[in-house]
């Protein structure tokens, strides 16, 4: 087997359930994130003869899935616009169970909540509180301030606390 190929193998297998779970708590539906999983492994294998090893391969598999994500999540908005689809609608789905999620009221509630948020302050958020990734790991991510992201994770928490009191 060539040494790139086993080197891809061992990167699925290390990273495919914790890249599933960062890219769900983005766009919530199974089917998406299955789809969406099979787009950034296509573009791990293409981008793996670039890749020069500056960053973490963590940090390097997490900017091209975050990526990936806020794009299908772009192209997800135009089409509910399209079809005259309301956001709210949208948010309403993600956050609605599904055959994989056997959540309580409260946990089906934070999932709404979060599943409001505009897709980077969601991005952040996720990554901070479910993730546990520290602001400079998000900021290599991502490519915004470490400033910037403990802000924008301050009005996520703020909005969710306050969608939870409503």
């Amino acid at each position: 087997m060539p040494e790139q190929e086993k080197y891809f193998n061992d990167l699925v297998k290390k990273y495919s359930e914790p890249l599933y779970w960062h890219v769900r708590a983005m766009v919530g539906s199974h089917e998406d994130t299955d789809d969406l999983l099979q787009e950034i492994f296509i573009k791990v294998w293409n981008a793996m003869p670039r890749f020069r090893g500056d960053s973490d391969v963590f940090t390097w598999l997490w900017r091209i899935a975050t990526n990936e994500t806020l794009s299908h999540l772009r192209k997800a908005r135009v089409r509910a616009a399209l079809s005259f689809v309301r956001i709210d609608t949208e948010a309403e789905r993600i956050s609605d169970p599904d055959p994989y999620f056997d959540g309580n009221e409260a946990l089906r509630a934070l999932r709404k909540a979060i599943a409001s948020l505009p897709d980077k302050q969601r991005l952040v958020f996720t990554m901070r509180y479910y993730e546990d990734l520290s602001y400079e790991q998000i900021s290599e991510i991502t490519g915004t301030s470490v400033g910037a992201l403990k802000a924008s994770y301050h009005i996520a928490y703020e909005k969710i606390k306050q969608h939870l009191t409503e």
